[in-house]
């Protein structure tokens, strides 16, 4: 479990005008989206990448809920899984979304304008970012998005 997530109904849950999500959708996510970049390393394709910069843009600014690998995940995986155990909010992952839509930018602005390199390695930070939350479940972009918050004044409306 991440540090973010908590039981649903349990204390310090999110509160019901608060987006959450279900743990499972976005590990569930890392893992096609670490297929879509090794399949874009492997090639070296910007294309490949800024296809995977589009999900991310979805993610980051349409909310999780409608990204497209979200919308995979309800129709085909989690009509096969037990019930909702755990979620977690929404907010971090849409932080998370954002970071890896500016190494996928980065890595399909390296490909495309001629700089392979820069490409490889900017696609290769957000497979291993996705890898490691595909894998063990940890998000570094949530954990970023909770250390701002720590850090960072909050906004007063």
């Amino acid at each position: 479990m991440s540090r973010s997530s908590v039981p649903v109904g349990a204390p310090g849950a999110a509160p019901v005008d608060d987006p959450v999500v279900d743990v499972r959708g976005p590990r569930f996510a890392a893992w096609v989206t670490s297929a879509v970049l090794v399949l874009a390393l492997l090639l070296g394709s910007g294309w490949v990448v800024g296809a995977q910069a589009v999900v991310f843009a979805v993610g980051a600014f349409a909310g999780i809920r409608r990204a497209p690998y979200a919308l995979l995940f309800r129709v085909l995986v989690a009509p096969r899984l037990g019930p909702v155990r755990e979620r977690e909010p929404e907010a971090p992952l849409r932080f998370a979304q954002l970071v890896g839509l500016l190494f996928a930018v980065t890595g399909a602005a390296g490909y495309l304008l001629g700089a392979p390199v820069l490409g490889a390695v900017a696609t290769g930070f957000a497979l291993v970012a996705a890898l490691l939350n595909a894998a063990t479940g940890f998000c570094l972009g949530c954990e970023l998005h909770l250390l701002l918050r720590r850090v960072l004044p909050a906004r007063t409306a």
